[in-house]
């Protein structure tokens, strides 16, 4: 059997997917202004070769969209993970790649309704995959389908 390549706005969308989650991931860590941060990624990542690591072209506008999204709509965002977390369980004892990936997805689910809910869970369940195991990818998939279901019925 085999397996068709992406589509290149697929591909151009997921390497924006996961550019993202790196970025706000960067921003919590260093607390980088947003704009420096996406001139940061738009002029040294998106695309990029990077000590003999080739980055694939990300949909620029997609990245800026979900970057921005994530701190524009943060409250609402937290609330709506909050709320799909274990009983005693808050963002802040996640992990920050995990809060990113999160974040970003939960961001599309609320934000993107030109995106298909399924679609957007898998693509961050695949960003998880290439940071976690597949217990945190779990993770990922049952937080963020419950979410969907909060707030796409």
């Amino acid at each position: 059997m085999s397996r068709r390549a992406p589509k290149p706005k697929v591909r151009a969308r997921s390497a924006a997917r996961l550019a993202a989650v790196q970025a706000l991931y960067q921003q919590e860590m260093e607390g980088t202004p947003l704009p420096r941060l996406l001139d940061e990624f738009h002029r040294h990542r998106l695309g990029a070769t990077i000590e003999d690591v080739d980055y694939a072209d990300a949909e620029v506008d997609f990245f800026d969209d979900v970057v921005r999204g994530v701190g524009a709509r943060s409250a609402e965002i937290e609330a709506a993970l909050a709320a799909r977390l274990a009983k005693g369980w808050s963002l802040a004892r996640l992990d920050r790649p995990m809060r990113a990936i999160l974040r970003a997805g939960a961001y599309e689910l609320l934000a993107r309704a030109d995106v298909p809910a399924v679609t957007v869970i898998a693509e961050y369940v695949d960003v998880a995959d290439a940071f976690y195991d597949r217990k945190e990818t779990g993770f990922v998939n049952g937080v963020l389908d419950a979410v969907a279901k909060d707030v796409r019925g």
